[in-house]
């Protein structure tokens, strides 16, 4: 969609694109035309906001936005039988149906195919002929890029490597040799898909290179942040399923599964051969030890580290609250004596058992 339509337009763009699952009802001027998004507090007349958070409420009162998303509670909550001055969209999942509206009215630059005269290609890589390729990316022998990917500038393609449809790399983006991307995939700058495992035998001392030999294999319609790096398997291959949406500056360990419709937060840690199930949620800079298993649906709070296998869905945190550095350093001193206060405890306890049954 181009920028700038009626609100009555967007919102039937909305159901398509959403398959129907967000139904909504309209009240007020459906004819408004809007042009892009903004937050309540500085939405103008042609701008599209959204309440998803109670906290906001008098904002939605105050707000001058052209049209707002929100929920039939919001609503009454906050308008009640009174006319508002903007166009409401009425719908259950408002930060939903406000995503799918905000990805309609970005004015993204559009895909122009060819490859440009500064790309590198070699001659025994397929580039589908409604592809675009910038100047600067390398595309290595016997890779295939496909129908209308974009390789951004600098970007590169390894020998071997497959992009699938609608997919786009940004610039120095890196896909290394072998490795395989779905469809409809973004892949934002420096991220790095298929660098070598961290696979060291020890020898007297010394760490002996162990060649790492399997692949990155990508679903459709995951998205890989900023310098996120997904190493290659030891042998088998390393996967991330359909649907997931990695952050910034995650590291993901060779031989790792990442399962379905997971998110994980910047700066998130998986070392080699775990398994994250469908549909997890872990938060920023938490860290994930090797060689175990999280069940599908689990959240882990931010900084949590997870240093054995999580068989049960649920919410876990294992992060300390922040506190003054003197009151910490107080806190830690007796938490070294932690062990030797419990044996005491249990002493007392065994004490008291005593003397209950020679009283009795």
């Amino acid at each position: 969609m181009v920028a700038g339509c009626r609100i009555d337009e967007l919102a039937d763009a909305v159901g398509r694109a959403s398959a129907g699952r967000l139904p909504f009802v309209l009240y007020g001027e459906a004819s408004r035309r809007v042009s892009g998004v903004a937050p309540l507090q500085t939405a103008g007349e042609e701008q599209l906001s959204f309440l998803a958070n109670p906290r906001y409420r008098a904002a939605v009162a105050a707000s001058r936005a052209g049209a707002i998303v929100l929920t039939a509670a919001d609503r009454q909550l906050v308008f009640g039988e009174a006319a508002a001055s903007a166009t409401l969209v009425e719908c259950a999942n408002p930060y939903a149906w406000f995503a799918f509206a905000a990805q309609l009215l970005a004015a993204g630059e559009p895909l122009q195919p060819g490859v440009a005269a500064g790309a590198h290609v070699d001659a025994g890589a397929s580039i589908d002929a409604s592809a675009r390729v910038d100047a600067g990316a390398v595309v290595e022998a016997g890779a295939d890029v496909g129908p209308r990917c974009w390789i951004g500038a600098g970007a590169h393609v390894g020998a071997g490597a497959r992009i699938g449809a609608d997919t786009r790399l940004h610039p120095g983006a890196r896909v290394l040799a072998g490795c395989l991307v779905g469809a409809r995939g973004i892949v934002h700058s420096g991220a790095v898909i298929g660098s070598d495992g961290f696979g060291f035998a020890p020898l007297e001392g010394r760490w002996i290179k162990i060649p790492q030999t399997g692949r990155v294999v990508i679903g459709d319609d995951v998205e890989i942040g900023a310098n996120t790096t997904i190493d290659r398997g030891a042998m088998g291959d390393t996967v991330i399923e359909d649907g997931v949406k990695l952050d910034n500056l995650i590291q993901v360990g060779h031989n790792c599964r990442i399962g379905a419709h997971s998110v994980l937060a910047g700066c998130v840690g998986i070392a080699g051969s775990a398994d994250i199930g469908r549909g997890c949620q872990i938060g920023g800079a938490a860290m994930i030890a090797g060689h175990l298993s999280i069940a599908d649906g689990t959240l882990i709070g931010p900084g949590t580290l997870v240093s054995r296998t999580i068989a049960s869905a649920g919410h876990y945190t294992g992060f300390f609250p922040l506190m003054a550095n003197r009151d910490w350093e107080r806190n830690a001193a007796a938490l070294r004596h932690l062990q030797q206060l419990r044996g005491r405890v249990r002493a007392l306890e065994e004490r008291l058992k005593r003397g209950g049954a020679e009283e009795d």
